[in-house]
């Protein structure tokens, strides 16, 4: 009997299609194991007034360790097969790496059908819920928190990207993964959509997977992955922060709705700056917003290879490179994803899309639930291969 059966009792059989996670986990060793018992206990019994986030794979409580740590404690819905897949995934990608703009792995819990991870806990909530779209949050943010926030998310990414063997593609960047800490220094969370890829290998093909407007648009079509669809995730947040909106917001007139769109026309036209946040009152570095903008556009172009890399952004974010204007291209716009036509009448392959609430920018902490491809902004019906309409 293994350390994990000893500690857990009888393994039973995993149900169809999920993975054993005994199994996974007996490779795992940088992960704290916590019973489920010190859980219930650390969150009063998960009663809801702990309850701080809630969405397709399960809830996120609020909880005192015994070691007297607060912390951020997501519980996997027993009911969720897929999420059983992103709580692996989760384990391994993050229990090995460290780094001022990641979220803190403190530990897990495999018992029967529980399945929980523990984390670091977060004051400021996340990014969505704080800052794009209009919420109602009693944080001001002014353009120095901004920048920083701007700079600390790209550092973070650099780190995956970059400075991690093999390396780790998020793929799921978006406002709702961003969460805060007391000093509103950002931290990358939820990486149960991440994937490994090695040096050596230019891209993988894999299952489309993300959050609509933010999604890279070589990826949604192809489900062709590299790091360059991460960086046009970034990219998306990045204007989106700068301007205080959501990526899509249906109540605004047509021609203001889809923001990526919006910033392009803007630019063409040098007027970047009616894009930049009315909250700022004015009390912002023009030309230092305006430059995020274009770092924006840098990274959201169409095609990927012309999109910098992350170290390259953070460079330029923070002043170390100066920014070429002549190399921004058009962006891969949202709309379009409405052009998109199917090749023959074929099967649907596993694609799991979220919705990002697009009208108002509100979002949970932890991802949406989960649908195939509809989106306030459009229907999506993904297939395995994809023309462009002309």
């Amino acid at each position: 009997m293994n350390c994990f059966s000893f500690l857990f009792g009888r393994r039973k059989s995993p149900r169809k299609g999920i993975p054993d996670a005994d199994d996974e986990l007996s490779s795992i060793h940088n992960v704290k194991l916590y019973t489920y018992k010190e859980l219930r206990t650390a969150t009063e019994d998960f009663i809801p007034v702990n309850k701080i986030g809630e969405g397709g794979f399960g809830c996120v409580y609020k909880g005192r360790l015994k070691d007297g740590k607060i912390a951020a404690i997501k519980v996997l819905s027993a009911e969720s097969k897929q999420g059983v897949k992103e709580f692996l995934t989760e384990i391994n990608v993050i229990s090995e790496i460290k780094h001022d703009n990641l979220v803190e792995l403190y530990g897990c819990c495999v018992e029967e059908d529980h399945r929980i991870l523990v984390y670091n806990y977060l004051e400021n909530n996340s990014l969505a819920q704080t800052l794009i779209g209009g919420s109602q949050s009693n944080i001001y943010f002014n353009w120095r928190t901004r920048c920083k926030v701007c700079i600390g998310i790209a550092r973070g990414l650099a780190f995956l990207h970059e400075e991690v063997r093999p390396h780790i593609v998020h793929r799921d960047i978006k406002a709702s993964n961003i969460l805060l800490d007391k000093d509103l220094t950002p931290k990358i969370s939820d990486f149960g959509l991440a994937k490994l890829i090695p040096s050596n290998v230019t891209h993988v093909s894999t299952r489309v997977a993300g959050t609509i407007g933010y999604l890279a648009p070589e990826y949604a079509i192809r489900g062709q992955l590299t790091r360059k669809a991460d960086i046009y995730s970034f990219g998306v947040l990045l204007v989106e922060i700068v301007s205080g909106r959501c990526n899509t917001n249906t109540r605004l007139p047509v021609e203001e709705q889809y923001l990526l769109e919006r910033t392009w026309e803007l630019y063409e036209r040098r007027e970047l700056v009616g894009l930049i946040d009315t909250a700022l009152n004015g009390d912002f570095d023009v030309e230092e917003a305006c430059k995020f903008l274009k770092i924006g556009l840098l990274c959201t172009q169409d095609a990927p290879k012309l999109r910098p890399s992350m170290s390259t952004v953070v460079k330029m974010l923070t002043g170390k490179k100066d920014l070429d204007d002549n190399k921004i291209t058009k962006p891969g716009l949202i709309s379009d994803f409405m052009d998109l036509k199917v090749r023959g009448d074929q099967k649907k392959p596993d694609t799991t899309i979220t919705s990002s609430n697009a009208s108002s920018g509100s979002d949970n902490l932890d991802n949406s639930a989960l649908l195939s491809g509809n989106t306030s902004a459009g229907t999506f019906n993904f297939t395995t291969l994809y023309d462009r309409s002309i």
